[in-house]
């Protein structure tokens, strides 16, 4: 054939099915393919292919004894596996080629109607959705941990810091509950991305729609999507939704980051006991332990800002409607879901079995004199403006911090002995952490009865996640098997 390689008993020749002769590839054909990667597509796009021979043959735009070898070809490369397709410019292409190898050109009509534009934007949603899923559980058995700390650490004190330095005196509930607020919120924003990721973009074609007389309602259906993207143009080359969900990931990567952070710092100081399977050994250094996984998941931050940079500048400028720059888009949010999630399960496991050392806690509550904003509280309940109250309360720190400090500067601020303000009493409640703690009985406040309230509404809001998460996973699952259902009926 003159140079060319003669075509297989198919008609087929090693360019696949799409691009032929001089489209490809030549040279640049492995720069091209995306195969290997889309590996992590294969079954979802089996799933759209199924969804969308189906409704190829309802719409009778499709026979349907060719509707059932296209199925049936289906489940037998579904039982090969992603390793046996046969080379291609990506897995769309892959698979269309294999079911053209095992039934003929007929084979190739399950191609109608769409394009691997919309295909591929579909079998991406498809995929993602289980991801976030998976991400959105350990975010719930990451709360479920701060939870039980905070159940079980309501009366702990503890110390607690601004800019690193003692600041008040707090507890180990009061801590935990500020992480479980910080990943509810990212709980929230995964959930609100997955609401636009659950829109079904097949049906858009290349992006102008097509002749043929299709139901893209029943294909959204047939794969559990709540919806379909209405504008076919928008369907086919919009990935707003990768870029969404890859900032909520990096959000809640940057919260785990900070709760790694400040339990790397309680372990150094003797506060926190992380469990063996949450650290290493030196090689060299038989004494240490160190917390070696939750550094690596504040690391995980980094990872996933540079993700979302990634994708931005990747989708910046792009003109509509398909790019193949959308190639290379989706990797930096599979790379970041992959990253989070299990940093976000590491985090949960380290918090569930780290061992809280109450003495070393409290000994350090009341350090660097952190019981001063509640004198100063004290004295401005008494009638002192606050302001006076503040700069004598600051005197008595340079100078100990302790009652006599605070007499002594009393009389060298106020001109006044400090019982002539307060009942002495009542000031050496307030220096006490203990009493500090029980004192503050603001709504969010660190007492304990403050902390009830806020275990109780975040044990309802987390109810109210998992019962969410649970429900979306019987949603898909019913779409599934529905589907296999339908299949079931052609082949």
């Amino acid at each position: 054939m003159s140079g060319e390689e003669a075509p297989d008993a198919d008609g087929l020749d090693d360019t696949g099915v799409v691009r032929r002769d001089r489209f490809s590839g030549g040279p640049a054909r492995s720069f091209l393919s995306s195969l290997a990667a889309d590996e992590r597509i294969f079954e979802a796009d089996l799933e759209v292919d199924r969804a969308h021979t189906l409704m190829l043959a309802e719409q009778g735009i499709l026979a349907d004894d060719t509707a059932g070898e296209i199925l049936t070809a289906l489940d037998a490369i579904e039982v090969d596996g992603h390793d046996s397709l046969p080379d291609g410019e990506d897995v769309h292409e892959a698979i269309e080629t294999a079911v053209i190898e095992r039934i003929g050109e007929e084979g190739g009509k399950m191609h109608t109607a769409r394009s691997r534009n919309d295909e591929v934007a579909t079998c991406i949603r498809y995929r993602l959705r289980e991801d976030v899923l998976d991400a959105v559980e350990t975010t719930l058995a990451l709360r479920e941990a701060l939870l039980d700390v905070a159940d079980e650490g309501r009366e702990t004190i503890m110390p607690g810091y601004t800019h690193l330095q003692p600041a008040q005196p707090t507890t180990v509930a009061h801590w935990a509950l500020s992480y479980e607020g910080a990943v509810r919120r990212d709980t929230e924003r995964l959930l609100d991305a997955y609401g636009r990721i659950n829109e079904s973009p097949l049906g858009g074609a290349a992006f102008a729609g097509t002749t043929f007389d299709i139901d893209r309602e029943r294909t959204a259906d047939l794969l559990g999507f709540a919806g379909v993207v209405e504008n076919s143009m928008d369907a086919s080359s919009s990935r707003d939704f990768l870029l969404e969900t890859t900032q909520a990931l990096s959000t809640h990567a940057t919260t785990l980051s900070g709760l790694a952070e400040d339990l790397i710092i309680f372990a150094n100081r003797g506060f926190v006991d992380l469990a063996d399977d949450y650290s290493s050994t030196s090689s060299i250094m038989p004494q240490k332990k160190n917390p070696d996984t939750l550094e690596l998941v504040r690391a995980v931050a980094g990872d996933a800002a540079g993700g979302v940079q990634g994708l931005t500048t990747t989708l910046k400028g792009l003109p509509r409607a398909y790019n193949r720059d959308l190639q290379r888009a989706t990797t930096h949010a599979w790379e970041t879901v992959d990253a989070v999630t299990e940093a976000g399960e590491v985090a949960a496991g380290a918090v569930a079995t780290a061992d809280w050392n109450d003495e070393a806690l409290a000994a350090e509550a009341g350090a660097g004199f952190s019981t001063a904003t509640g004198v100063a509280d004290l004295l401005a309940a008494n009638g002192l403006p606050f302001r006076t109250a503040h700069e004598m309360v600051a005197h008595a720190a340079e100078n100990g911090g302790d009652y006599d400090a605070l007499e002594a500067a009393a009389g060298d601020v106020l001109g006044e002995p400090l019982e002539s303000f307060v009942d002495p009493a009542a000031v050496e409640d307030a220096l006490d952490p203990e009493a500090s703690v029980a004192s503050r009985d603001s709504r969010g406040g660190p007492a304990p009865e403050a902390v009830t309230d806020q275990l109780e509404s975040a044990r309802e809001t987390l109810a109210a996640d998992e019962a969410t998460r649970a429900t979306t996973d019987e949603v898909l699952e019913d779409a599934h098997a529905a589907l296999r259902e339908e299949v079931n009926r052609y082949v």
